[in-house]
Order: C-alpha cells, then structure tokens, then sequence
C-alpha cells in the first residue's frame, strides 16, 4: 500500500462539544479510510506508488478524476486533523500573528474573511489559509480540491483548512453551517498552524 491512514491524533471525543465524537468517529474511520484506499487503487501498478501525495496534487490535472478526488481527500484530512487539538482556540503568536496581521489588518478581520469563505463556498469543499507568494491568503476550494494542486485557482500550500463537506458537521450542526464554523475557532491547534506556516516559509 502507497499511503496509510493515520491515526487520529487525540480521541474521538476530543473535541467535544464543538465537534461530536461520532462525527469524528465516522469522518476518520470511514470517510478519510474510504478516500486513503480508493487512492490506493486508483494509483496501483503506476509510477505514482513512488511519489509523494504532494508530487501527485502537484501534476494533478494529469491524472484521473479518481486520483484528484481521493488524492485530495487524503492530503486534505490528514492536515485537517493536525491542525485540531482539545482544548485549542485562542490566537496564534509570533511570526504567524505578525503575518495574519499584515495580510488581513488584524485577527478578527482574517477570521471573518475565513469565515465568509467557508460559509460561501457551494456545495461540498474547504476553506483553507495558505501561504501564498510569500504572503498569507484566504481562498475556498470545491470537493477535495486544494491550494497544492496545479488546477487550483489559488495556489500555495495550506497552513490551515476547515472541512465543510456536509459529512464533517451535519450529525450535530444539520444544516447550520455558521455554527459548525464557528465552533471551528475554539478546537484550532495554532501552535501546529505556526509549525506549518514556518515551514512553508522557508521553501
């Protein structure tokens, strides 16, 4: 098998009660497994068992509507959940605070452009914050699409994304969206967005 599917990184019901441990449950245990392993059909016996999920989005428009998909699905909730944490929320500091500052004019200006774009976004998709020609910017993929991907309309590599698929939040939130974004805010694991944001910095 090319890729794997990583264990969650904190219990099912951590996240409570902004995120219900059944959604976490079924959203790790059967939707993130369901992509990892069509992934790894849709690759199998070609030259992309050897690269990483990152070259395969790279080239993406290239490849099978499968491999865009799944591929994106995978790549996608495997940041999802690192950048999740109990007992999270608050503000990031340092060098990411400076940087949201700088692109947005202050934290509850970024927080609001975020919020809008995962509220908008039709249909299934993400929100992400991604560091972008040096800078921070906020865009809005549909499906599984995202900012790694050659085809993406915004192009960067993704600190921060927020999972707005019906199946992320409809067990406890239905049809209020809103509210399942602005629950979002409290379990955000910043000192894990920072680590990313310093890393995309550097390349």
């Amino acid at each position: 098998m090319a890729f794997e599917l990583p264990a969650l990184p904190y219990a099912f019901d951590a996240l409570e009660p902004h995120i219900d441990a059944m959604t976490m449950e079924i959203h790790h245990d059967r939707h993130h497994k369901a992509y990892t392993d069509n992934l790894n059909k849709a690759i199998a016996g070609t030259d992309l068992e050897n690269k990483t999920i990152e070259d395969i989005l790279a080239n993406v428009s290239k490849q099978a509507a499968a491999v865009r998909n799944n591929g994106g699905g995978y790549y996608n909730h495997n940041l999802f959940w690192t950048v999740m944490k109990k007992n999270g929320g608050g503000k990031p500091s340092g060098a990411l605070a400076s940087a949201i500052d700088k692109a947005f004019g202050n934290f509850d200006k970024f927080k609001e452009t975020f919020n809008n774009a995962a509220a908008t976004r039709f249909g299934s998709g993400w929100a992400w914050l991604v560091v972008h020609e040096g800078g921070l910017v906020v865009s809005s993929t549909p499906n599984q699409d995202n900012p790694l991907m050659d085809l993406a309309e915004v192009k960067g590599t993704p600190i921060l994304g927020l999972d707005v698929w019906e199946h992320a939040y409809y067990l406890k939130y239905q049809n209020k969206r809103p509210d399942y974004v602005g629950a979002f805010w409290n379990v955000i694991n910043w000192d894990q967005v920072a680590e990313y944001y310093n890393q995309a910095s550097k390349k």
